[in-house]
């Protein structure tokens, strides 16, 4: 290993402590390209409209609109959120990283639970703060495990929910209780990644807790139901004083023009999210019911409200075999043992054929075992 050069620009050592995120794979270790079903993208693809719109967008020549006014105003009629209480960012991890930044830094603490989304840890990392991980309850968040875990160096609590990469989600009454018992000084952050993905009975309440309170952010992102992942968009919402910090320092012309302009399409055309909630919901409950009829084989399926579903392999075949076989058929899915799951693969709901093939690639594997 090359030594460093003791003249050379040394970066912070909380820096060097950091871990990259690791995505998804799109490739078998041969280079070979396989269906994405690893990153928990929108197997229906885009909106029609969303891909008109990015047709239709400004020349690159030309800045975009450094606020992204008909954007906020969009989804402030949508959510019925007063707009100047929205920020837009690069995604959803670029505003998980802006609140960590604007509420912690060195000699403080970043709460989140085990099981829970990579980046937390990283975005904790990143502004020198120390991540802190409460225990969880049966693989979702444990209200009183987070609890436990505050101390006076507490700074942000992040909750994801739906949580990514388990599908668990925590009930309004108990995301309320969590905020309640929480010091009004602590900043609490929920990740609504896959909202979107909840049937319309389904609500955290997390969207009045951010309206009424001074110490909520909600963060939510184009890149899911919405199939806009390559464009990178997200936004969020809380008091008036967060948004203003995170304003502060967020790059300049943040969002793109083709972003914007085709987030702005995706949240007019709500047919589509509704199509898409409707096609996870069906492939979601069939695979799920696949998975537990296959109990005597060790595979139980972990309860999920997003789009995808944890199989843990607790029997013969093991997830690093079931990971392998999938990649043989041709199917990228997500082996998580470097986030403490070496027994979980998180498995994204893809089209109805995808979710046949990655079926009949399980059932063969296991019928050979």
């Amino acid at each position: 290993m090359e030594e460093q050069n003791s003249s050379a620009p040394t970066p912070k050592p909380w820096i060097n402590a950091i871990h990259a995120y690791v995505p998804g794979k799109a490739h078998s270790d041969d280079g070979g390209k396989l269906v994405k079903l690893s990153a928990n993208e929108n197997p229906l693809g885009t909106s029609a409209d969303a891909l008109a719109a990015l047709n239709a967008a400004p020349v690159p020549a030309y800045y975009p609109d450094p606020d992204s006014h008909e954007l906020r105003a969009a989804l402030g009629d949508l959510h019925r959120i007063d707009p100047a209480r929205i920020v837009c960012a690069a995604g959803s991890g670029d505003l998980l990283g802006l609140a960590a930044q604007a509420y912690a830094g060195p000699g403080d603490e970043i709460l989140f639970s085990r099981f829970s989304f990579s980046l937390y840890e990283i975005v904790a990392k990143k502004c020198g703060a120390t991540p802190i991980t409460a225990l969880d309850d049966d693989f979702g968040t444990d209200v009183d495990a987070l609890l436990a875990a505050i101390t006076s160096k507490t700074r942000v609590v992040f909750v994801a929910n739906p949580n990514n990469p388990t599908g668990s989600f925590l009930q309004a009454e108990e995301l309320a209780r969590l905020h309640t018992a929480l010091p009004a000084h602590i900043l609490l952050v929920i990740d609504h990644a896959y909202a979107e993905y909840l049937s319309e009975d389904e609500n955290d309440g997390g969207l009045d807790l951010a309206a009424q309170h001074t110490n909520v952010l909600i963060t939510r992102t184009f890149s899911k139901i919405y199939g806009l992942a390559g464009e990178r968009i997200g936004w969020a919402t809380g008091h008036a004083d967060i948004i203003g910090s995170l304003n502060r320092i967020r790059g300049p012309f943040n969002v793109t023009n083709h972003g914007q302009a085709a987030a702005l399409a995706a949240v007019g055309d709500q047919d589509f999210v509704i199509r898409s909630r409707d096609h996870n919901a069906a492939e979601l409950e069939r695979f799920t019911t696949f998975i537990e009829g296959l109990g005597n084989h060790g595979l139980r399926a972990v309860s999920s409200k997003a789009n995808f579903l944890l199989v843990l392999f607790e029997g013969a075949v093991s997830a690093e075999e079931a990971y392998q076989a999938l990649a043989r058929g041709g199917y990228a899915t997500r082996w998580l043992p470097g986030q403490g799951l070496p027994h979980g693969l998180r498995i994204t709901i893809g089209t109805t054929q995808q979710m046949d093939d990655v079926m009949d690639i399980l059932r063969n594997l296991l019928e050979q075992a």
